[in-house]
């Protein structure tokens, strides 16, 4: 299977952590970061904590996808 990616910074491959999302290059899933958003912690500090392997960019691209996700699910009920 192919990798297909999400958003510039977001991928899904079939074979890397059972297809979820995950950021380019790395296994660090999406949901745990954005976990760590909801929980409050600062962008400065998800990103000390996964030792720079993800940017502000990155995790803007998925806050902006969770939110169209959130968004595109409640507008269809």
């Amino acid at each position: 299977m192919k990798l297909k990616f999400t958003g510039h910074y977001i991928v899904t491959e079939p074979t890397i952590c059972h297809g979820k999302p995950t950021f380019r290059g790395t296994r660090i899933l999406v949901d745990d970061v954005l976990e760590q958003v909801a929980d409050g912690l600062t962008w400065e500090t998800i990103i000390a904590e996964w030792r720079g392997s993800i940017s502000h960019e990155a995790i803007a691209e998925a806050v902006k996808l969770s939110q169209e996700a959130f968004l595109g699910k409640w507008s269809n009920t």
